[in-house]
């Protein structure tokens, strides 16, 4: 990190020094404790609206009119429980690690998504941001060598994936499906595995080697079963996701809650991979080859910042605040708008979109390699 920090070619001409970021690094347990609660508390609470709902003797329609504001409260607070996990992956919510981990993997389990995979897979992303021969977004862009040589049917099928409009099945594949998947294919994996190898090859292996997650179970997925710790968190997280879920069709009726919670699920997926992708696919933005990136640059004009609503601001937990946020992932999500406005004078190069660019942005899909930008497709 040092190493990168150091890097020639710095084109905004500043060093993370010349930041004011010491004093808000400070974590503050009581204001973590808040967001959790503030967070948590509501959604119990629209659920227990949607029970009385679902009971009451209301016609149809009725019903239907009634939830779509329920739907559209519950979506916004999910999205929040997620902006809030990402921050106990950073280490950044509470002042002690262990704090961090538990309440991560128990916002982990409102999400249905496995904490630590996910974290170690965000962390990734922070270390190669704007480095787009490394790391190639939230959508796998592709490079524009790379796209020339699909085929025609292959070009069209890369435009169609990447539409906005795939947010949507995009979110109820990567909140709902995925990790389930993830879990399955891992237990396949495994078994064939095992059912290959004779008993005297299993015995004459060493243990450890045996039970090598990486050679053994590796899913199809950057982000799940890498490790032993990662492997069970994901097993935990599916069981008591499945028999929450097991629970509120009992509860509230099948057909209802798998219906409800996938549109709740969906809605507030498709949020949070759009913010994620506008942040970081734009005009202009930041995209070098190995050798020309720097991190400062990354951080800086390779995150774009949103000048969006305070009250859509605080379901996203600051994190519109991107550029200083990919500076110092330490800094909590409470004090990123005043260490926002401490720095704004070295922001002046920084990107600023407003809800209305959004659109624009998922134009920016290929990668031109040999003139380092973003590019639409033609």
């Amino acid at each position: 990190m040092l190493c990168s920090l150091k890097r020639l070619g710095n084109m905004l001409g500043v060093k993370r020094s010349d930041f004011l970021i010491r004093p808000f690094l400070k974590r503050n347990n009581f204001r973590a404790f808040y967001q959790i609660i503030s967070t948590i508390i509501p959604i119990i609470s629209i659920w227990l609206i949607v029970y009385q709902m679902v009971n009451h003797s209301f016609s149809i329609l009725i019903k239907g009119l009634l939830l779509i504001p329920i739907i559209c409260l519950l979506t916004l607070f999910s999205s929040r429980t997620f902006s809030l996990m990402h921050d106990c992956g950073h280490n950044s919510l509470f002042t002690k690690r262990k704090l961090n981990r538990f309440f991560g993997f128990l916002l982990g389990l409102v999400n249905g998504i496995p904490q630590k995979s996910w974290s170690i897979d965000h962390a990734f992303h922070h270390r190669n941001n704007g480095n787009w021969e490394v790391y190639k977004g939230p959508i796998d862009v592709l490079s524009l060598e790379d796209y020339n040589s699909l085929s025609k049917r292959e070009q069209i099928f890369y435009k169609v994936s990447r539409n906005w409009i795939m947010l949507f099945p995009g979110g109820f594949y990567y909140l709902v499906l995925k990790p389930r998947l993830g879990l399955i294919i891992i237990i396949f994996n495994f078994t064939k595995d095992i059912f290959k190898e004779t008993f005297i090859k299993i015995k004459n292996r060493e243990f450890s080697e045996f039970l090598a997650i990486n050679a053994r179970v590796k899913p199809p997925f950057s982000d799940y079963g890498d490790n032993f710790s990662e492997l069970f968190e994901l097993i935990i997280n599916n069981v008591v996701v499945i028999i929450g879920w097991i629970f509120m069709c009992k509860w509230l009726g099948l057909v209802f809650f798998l219906l409800f919670y996938s549109l709740v699920s969906t809605l507030s997926a498709a949020i949070l991979i759009c913010v994620f992708f506008v942040q970081h696919n734009y005009k202009n933005a930041y995209a070098k080859n190995t050798k020309n990136w720097d991190i400062i640059d990354g951080a800086i004009l390779g995150s774009s910042n949103l000048n969006i609503p305070a009250w859509l601001n605080w379901f996203l937990a600051d994190i519109s605040f991107h550029s200083i946020h990919h500076l110092s992932e330490r800094i909590p999500n409470y004090n990123l708008k005043a260490c926002h406005k401490a720095n704004i004078h070295l922001l002046h190069q920084a990107k600023f979109l407003k809800l209305s660019d959004f659109p624009n942005c998922f134009k920016y899909i290929i990668w031109d390699n040999k003139n380092e930008e973003l590019i639409q497709i033609s």
